[in-house]
């Protein structure tokens, strides 16, 4: 069966900064337009063709006020453009370089700025002054040149210091929507491959970068653990490669703190390799040799990169941002730093947790197998020996005979299955598939015996589940097959498990010989999946059947 797409949480859009910006647009126009019909003398030069320029932006700015709630072309850049296009002609109609309207381009560039931040708020300071030059140009015969090349440049400069800080703004917010992103990620139940694998994709995302690197080693280990995020794996759980201290040499070639930034800035009309460096005692970057950032950036075949070291209490390492594309600066290398103090120490605690959760699961299943062997094994083999010796003692005419046989084959097998239990324990093979996927199909094997509920277990692409969420969500799905076995009369359902985007989504479905039930919560699954940080929901599936749809973030 073909696993439906999951319902995403959807969060309302807020739309405040529109509808203000709607509201400072109707302001502005509608204090015009009241302008020219009280004092009409007051603003230079009017005539029927301002006033109808007027009255129309001001009904577009109603317009655009009452739609800011309800639709998205209101809050679009088209509605930015249309303001610059607005301005210009009400410049044009009102004497041109001499108008007093011209203080309404930064009406749009502030917008810009601060909506779309500084790329954009450039385009707009270089169009309005732009449109205004041209304007001035048109709108008189006698041009004073000094004047509009004053307010021209006055609305370039000001207009950049404008865009400027709106970048800023714009780019505080979404650092500080990763550092809460990565903050959220850094949790153990998700493992360390996936956690780290999610940090390294993150960051990479937003650098938009082409890779990021990450260099790590623990002090009581010989080896170095490379990963590395790229468009490429951008949805897969990133592996670790162990390097020797000889293939690690060439990413180490900087010092153990140092914070390294490198650029290939234009000069002269050729690309020359930049490599600084921060001086964290003098707070400032000086300038370092070529020769390591020559090699590197050879090595990751990088145009721009930031290296920062790891702050780790029991290792070292060193994380990469490369890019093929574009050109860090200074900023982007020191809010690296941030990033890497926010996220990496966790993920070096997740990895000690990790350690020694699976030195107690080996400890345990030695114990296990122990038990098994003393406490479970030798009594079924001396209920076989005893079994036996009343076989021996019955006569070949006793009616018994067959049952006894019976007995003593189940009783063989059952020891010889023992037996093969407690030897896995013990070696703890290669599993071919994933262990929840294991013991979700024993389970459904156990609700076939004794229930005669045939329930399926399937998965759609690569089941990637860090041992202890494994262990969460069989416990939903052991509550589902329960639920489906005590609660209904079906006698098939099937159980669908897959991971994909970020999410696992868990379908627990069952037949349904009249119309579906979708009037209910499982209470207990849905305060489960609550607990990881996702949502239970009840919808109908495939023949009417009914389901229950599990996702929760990984």
């Amino acid at each position: 069966m073909k696993l439906e797409n999951p319902l995403p949480l959807r969060l309302p859009k807020d739309t405040s900064d529109a509808a203000m910006v709607g509201r400072m647009r109707l302001l502005l126009s509608t204090s015009c337009l009241l302008t020219l019909l009280i004092d009409p003398e007051a603003m230079g030069k009017q005539d029927m063709f301002s006033r109808l320029a007027f009255l129309a932006y001001t009904l577009q700015s109603l317009l655009l006020y009452v739609m800011a709630h309800k639709s998205a072309l209101a809050r679009s850049k088209t509605v930015c453009w249309l303001d610059v296009a607005w301005f210009a002609l009400i410049v044009y109609v009102t004497g041109g370089g001499s108008s007093f309207y011209y203080l309404f381009f930064f009406f749009a560039i502030l917008t810009a700025s601060f909506s779309y931040g500084f790329e954009e708020g450039a385009r707009f300071t270089l169009a309005s002054s732009a449109l205004f030059a041209v304007t001035s140009l048109f709108a008189q015969n006698e041009v004073e040149l000094s004047r509009v090349l004053l307010r021209a440049t006055f609305l370039l400069a000001l207009g950049y210091m404008i865009a400027h800080w709106g970048g800023m703004a714009m780019a505080q917010r979404a650092r500080l929507a990763l550092l809460h992103k990565v903050s959220q990620l850094s949790n153990p139940r998700f493992g360390m491959d996936r956690t780290t694998s999610s940090v390294l994709e993150h960051t990479r995302q937003f650098y938009r970068a082409s890779s990021t690197i990450l260099l790590m080693r623990d002090n009581n280990s010989d080896h170095w653990s490379l990963r590395a995020a790229s468009q490429a794996n951008a949805d897969r759980t990133i592996q670790a490669n162990n390097l020797n201290d000889a293939a690690a040499a060439p990413l180490l070639a900087f010092g153990p703190e140092q914070i390294v930034l490198l650029t290939r800035p234009l000069l002269w009309l050729r690309r020359r390799l930049r490599l600084r460096g921060y001086d964290t005692e003098r707070q400032r970057w000086v300038m370092l040799p070529d020769a390591a950032g020559v090699t590197i950036a050879e090595l990751l075949d990088a145009r721009s990169l930031i290296s920062v070291p790891l702050p780790l209490r029991r290792g070292a390492g060193r994380l990469y941002v490369v890019s093929q594309r574009q050109d860090f600066n200074r900023s982007d290398a020191l809010f690296l730093v941030q990033i890497a103090a926010q996220a990496f120490p966790v993920i070096e605690n997740i990895e000690l947790l990790d350690r020694m959760a699976s030195e107690a699961v080996l400890r345990e299943r030695e114990r296990i197998a122990r038990d098994l062997h003393d406490t479970t094994i030798q009594p079924y083999i001396g209920l076989r020996h005893g079994l036996s010796a009343i076989r021996m003692k019955a006569s070949n005419s006793n009616p018994l005979n067959q049952d006894l046989d019976n007995l003593l084959n189940m009783t063989t097998q059952v020891v010889h299955d023992l037996r093969h239990y407690a030897k896995r324990l013990r070696n703890e093979p290669e599993l071919r598939e994933p262990e929840l996927l294991i013991a979700l199909r024993r389970q459904a094997s156990q609700v076939r015996q004794f229930y005669d509920v045939h329930i399926s277990v399937d998965t759609v692409g690569e089941l990637d589940v860090s041992d202890r969420l494994s262990a969460e969500v069989f416990q939903i799905v052991n509550e589902g097959m329960s639920n489906i076995c005590k609660h209904t009369t079906a006698r098939h359902g099937f159980i669908e498990l897959a991971c994909k985007a970020g999410q696992l989504t868990v379908r627990i479905e069952n037949e349904c010989l009249g119309p579906p039930v979708l009037d209910f919560t499982p209470n207990s699954i849905a305060e489960r999946a609550a607990a990881l940080g996702g949502v239970a929901r009840v919808q109908r599936g495939q023949h009417n059947n009914t389901a229950v749809q599990i996702v929760i973030p990984v």
